[in-house]
């Protein structure tokens, strides 16, 4: 008995010395899970490092006149490591020395909580020892610079444990202007525009950076390895701000004022090329128009202005010539079964080629096409090729979509496709195919490839340049290119554009066209016209070209081209007339003349004659030996130069210098400078010859 109570006494023994184990094992795992378990997946976190790609600076998108149109700017996410040894060194007697000081400075800065609200808030993080407290995110670059001279912030990361993240957002300051153009670079989303097209110029290279894993798995920069970011190159467009917002708001005027569906207008210069404007508005479902589609290069039924290209294949061919007759039938004409109609009721019979042309007659260009080319429709298809009207035009920009022109032997092609196409049906083109074919004609037959970029640069910088090129060296010969220059300005002045520009007071060549289309929801018994104007001004010598296509609502009251489109040009070429052509003419006539005003300029006597130097300018040196400042004089064209007296014990004569001059001047003599006004010094506060003090004030007003 007595060996098996000793059993029994050793086995419940060592039955709760198991369960004393366990329980304490049990309690310490609970300890260190919820008690301790904030600490520990903290150290764990910290034991965690990896190397993490920082993104570039993204450059910059210029316009032709230096406006940006999208660029960078920084903004920051700024948190608090309340376990900073800094921060707690002494028992927190830095934290606790500035809280209230800082916490006022933060409320009045960010005017989202009360001085008691950041106390309380900043008090709880310190003794929780949160390592990455979140204090504000997406704050300014100002109001992060504001930040830095705050109290405990300005002491620097290692004291204050002050953490600010910078990153980068991309702003369009002009907003909608050339949106859909110029693109957007979006977080998580597809580019668009020209940051789609450049990306790799402007997104620049990543750099690396390590980082430590802290509580919540949040990343920490570790300052001791980093391999900085190369910024993106910055791009300049041939797009001008001026320009953009014209045709802008033309266009805005018109869809509102119609009630359009959707709409596009865009400004050539005709001489190289470059797009100087691209305009995209589409109505949204709550009435409003917004760049939502880029449908300058979205192929679509052209219409009349297509009748161009007709022209120039019946022209070059020796098919016909302008006063060559043809009989329109009242407007209407019968061919395999189906019925041409004119747009516009005229009820004109036999005319010339000319003035069937300038009525914008869809019988008389489908018979003429059919007349010439039935027999060999090929022969017809090969100069729209030459005339690059079945090919993308290349512009620098992605998304454009390749027009639509049948052959014959295809499933597409019928007995009515060739004439049908002659006036602008049965075939697919972009609005910016049509500019490139006009340009084309008011460059003289050369035929310019249209493009958006300018130069590459780099921190101002240029690396590269990019120059007009020529697509085709001559569309048609001189003889067919006086025909066509004709008839276009015929129908401006004679045609169904006279009424629009009879009072013009520059001269205009363009085509109008009315197409109906039918798409979507719409069948062609809605009624929903496509109107386009193409042209170019001034027609004697063509500047711009401009092209204006725009989408109807079904049975709108105004639906022919040269009610809808064509005040869309006017309104854009009136502006820029206005602007730069008619400017560019004053100046060129004034230039010629020999100019007879007077002027004087004062400066510094190295500095004046280096200019003069290299401006050529010849100049009668009256006596200017051995002075360092002088004046330069002349009228009549006759230039003089003479020493100025500069005397540091009295006032010197100020007028007629610069700033920077008279500054160096002034303050060279101890004088203080306060400055109003720009330009060239008009007054002096102290006379020139008057006696001087060091320290004295004298108040400069600039002309």
């Amino acid at each position: 008995m007595d060996v098996k109570k000793d059993i029994l006494w050793r086995v419940y023994l060592c039955y709760i010395a198991v369960a004393v184990v366990c329980v304490v094992v049990l309690g310490k795992a609970f300890y260190i899970q919820q008690v301790q378990g904030k600490y520990w997946r903290s150290m764990s976190d910290s034991l965690h490092q990896k190397i993490e790609e920082v993104d570039a600076e993204r450059g910059t998108i210029y316009s032709e006149d230096g406006q940006m149109l999208s660029t960078s700017i920084p903004q920051f996410d700024v948190f608090i490591d309340f376990g900073a040894d800094g921060l707690r060194d002494k028992s927190g007697k830095r934290f606790r020395e500035n809280l209230d000081s800082l916490s006022i400075c933060l409320s009045n800065l960010f005017k989202d909580k009360s001085v008691g609200e950041y106390k309380q808030m900043l008090q709880q993080g310190y003794k929780e020892q949160n390592r990455y407290f979140e204090l504000k995110k997406n704050m300014s670059f100002r109001e992060y610079q504001q930040l830095r001279t705050f109290p405990l912030v300005k002491l620097g990361r290692n004291k204050s444990g002050f953490i600010a993240e910078d990153k980068t957002i991309r702003l369009n300051p002009y907003k909608l202007l050339a949106y859909r153009t110029v693109g957007l670079d979006r977080e998580n989303a597809q580019k668009i525009g020209l940051e789609q097209t450049y990306d790799s110029l402007l997104k620049g290279r990543s750099g690396k950076r390590l980082v430590r894993y802290i509580a919540g798995g949040v990343s920490v920069p570790v300052d001791d390895y980093q391999i900085e970011p190369e910024s993106g190159k910055d791009i300049v467009t041939t797009l001008d701000v001026f320009i953009q917002e014209v045709t802008e708001n033309a266009l805005m005027h018109m869809m509102v004022s119609n009630e359009a569906e959707h709409g596009c207008a865009m400004v050539m210069e005709t001489k190289t090329g470059k797009i100087k404007a691209i305009a995209n508005l589409g109505k949204r479902s709550d009435g409003n128009y917004f760049e939502d589609f880029n449908y300058a290069i979205n192929p679509s039924e052209p219409g009349s202005t297509f009748k161009l290209a007709t022209m120039i294949s019946l022209l070059e061919d020796k098919k016909i010539s302008l006063t060559s007759q043809v009989n329109l039938q009242g407007g209407t004409w019968q061919i395999n079964g189906q019925t041409v109609y004119d747009s516009e009721q005229h009820g004109r019979n036999e005319v010339s080629v000319k003035q069937a042309f300038e009525l914008s007659s869809n019988v008389g260009m489908a018979k003429l096409a059919w007349g010439s080319y039935a027999s060999a429709p090929s022969q017809f298809l090969n100069h729209l090729h030459l005339l690059k009207m079945d090919t993308l035009t290349g512009i620098d920009i992605t998304g454009e979509r390749k027009p639509v022109i049948y052959r014959p032997g295809t499933k597409y092609w019928s007995s009515t496709t060739l004439p049908w196409m002659a006036f602008g049906y049965n075939l697919t083109v972009t609005p910016l195919q049509t500019l490139m074919l006009y340009n084309a004609v008011a460059n003289n037959g050369k035929m310019m490839k249209p493009y958006l970029l300018n130069a590459v640069k780099d921190e101002g910088k240029t690396l590269k340049e990019f120059q007009p090129t020529v697509v085709v060296e001559k569309i048609c010969s001189d003889e067919t290119l006086a025909q066509l220059k004709e008839c276009l300005q015929g129908v401006c002045t004679d045609g169904t554009a006279k009424d629009l520009f009879k009072k013009t007071p520059y001269k205009v060549a363009g085509k109008t066209g009315t197409a109906l289309v039918a798409d979507g929801v719409n069948t062609y018994a809605d009624k929903v016209y496509q109107t386009s104007f193409a042209g170019y001004f001034p027609a004697d010598n063509p500047q711009y070209t401009i092209v204006v296509v725009i989408k109807n609502k079904p049975h709108a009251a105004l639906h022919y081209g040269a009610s809808v489109a064509g005040p869309v040009f006017k309104e854009i070429s009136d502006r820029l007339y206005t602007t730069y052509v008619r400017q560019a003419s004053f100046n060129t006539v004034q230039a010629q003349k020999t100019d007879s005003s007077f002027f004087s300029y004062t400066g510094m006597k190295n500095d004046v004659q280096q200019v003069m130097g290299k401006l050529k300018m010849g100049y009668k040196d009256v006596d200017s030996r051995g002075d360092e400042w002088i004046n330069v004089t002349g009228s009549n064209a006759s230039t003089f130069v003479n020493k100025r007296m500069v005397d540091n014990k009295t006032m010197p004569q100020l007028k007629g210098m610069g700033l920077k001059d008279a500054v160096i001047v002034c303050e060279n003599a101890g004088l203080k400078v306060n400055v109003k006004g720009k330009g060239k010094v008009a007054n002096q506060s102290i006379v020139a010859g008057q006696g001087i003090a060091k320290g004295q004030l004298v108040n400069i007003e600039l002309n």
